[in-house]
């Protein structure tokens, strides 16, 4: 059955809305400063664009990690050891007692250049993410830990990102399943095969239009839905809860219209948009 998420959808929204409007106003910085980059790498570089999406993650590990749980977001405090290189530094990670339990990568791809921008979020996101699956098996993330690793992708949609593009070799033939495809549907194919070779425990492709009010988005499969990364993170969370015997965060003054059968259902996602303080802390215990 389908999750009934209170308020989802609008603090979904809320999170696009954030999204476009940090990158218009890093730009508008940067032009001001006089330190405009190349193309539109000004927007790119404001860095906080996507911590809205990333407290929607939070809310979920506020309710169903383990009591004691620790989140981190400060970049002193989201790097993990790698196995091909010393550390790696993720958007936010998840701890309890000393084990693992969940770390994020977020990503965007954005226009007008979206080949060399494609290609280099492929290339991080299937690096880091073997990386962090070698350095698991050789035990450095606690003794027994097995993590939950999320990536998260929003791609602009515009026409440059909707339309076929050719996937030329000139010695071997490309999969066919790249041939005549845009650049939404190579991140929705990145994504699924991610998950396929298990390099990654779930990820996310939403796709929204560059406005700043309206909010919308949308995403390409059940599979890489937002919706679907937050319920297998929520269930995932529940058993380490259960492994260790610990019990977990209840939101209060749950509705009672909730689906019980649901593991996201009474979630309440609190408005980012009239809520002071909402974005950002970096390190919170969950007590």
């Amino acid at each position: 059955m389908a999750a009934a998420l209170i308020n989802y959808e609008e603090r979904l929204r809320q999170a696009v809305r954030f999204f476009w409007r940090g990158r218009r106003d890093a730009a508008k910085k940067q032009q001001a400063t006089g330190k405009l980059d190349q193309g539109n790498r000004g927007a790119v570089t404001g860095g906080k664009n996507l911590d809205a999406f990333r407290d929607m993650i939070v809310d979920i590990v506020n309710r169903y990690a383990p009591e004691g749980s620790e989140v981190h977001r400060g970049k002193t405090m989201v790097v993990l050891p790698g196995f091909f290189r010393p550390t790696k530094q993720w958007d936010l990670l998840i701890v309890f007692q000393k084990r693992l339990l969940a770390a994020f990568e977020l990503k965007s791809l954005c226009g007008p250049s979206y080949g060399n921008n494609a290609n280099n979020r492929c290339e991080e996101a299937m690096g880091s993410g073997y990386d962090f699956r070698k350095a698991q098996s050789e035990g450095l993330f606690g003794r027994g830990a097995s993590p939950f690793l999320g990536c998260f992708i929003l791609v602009e949609d515009s026409p440059g990102s909707r339309e076929p593009v050719s996937a030329k070799s000139p010695h071997f033939p490309t999969d066919k399943i790249f041939h005549a495809s845009s650049y939404q549907q190579r991140m929705k194919i990145l994504c699924e095969r991610m998950v396929e070779q298990q390099l990654y425990s779930c990820a996310s492709l939403v796709v929204a239009p560059n406005e700043s009010k309206s909010g919308d988005s949308s995403h390409l499969s059940n599979q890489t839905a937002f919706r679907f990364l937050l319920s297998r993170l929520a269930g995932h969370l529940a058993s380490e809860a259960d492994l260790v015997g610990a019990s977990r965060t209840r939101i209060k003054d749950e509705p009672a219209i909730c689906e019980s059968s649901s593991l996201l259902a009474g979630d309440w996602f609190t408005s980012i948009e009239t809520t002071e303080g909402s974005v950002g802390q970096d390190t919170v215990p969950l007590v």
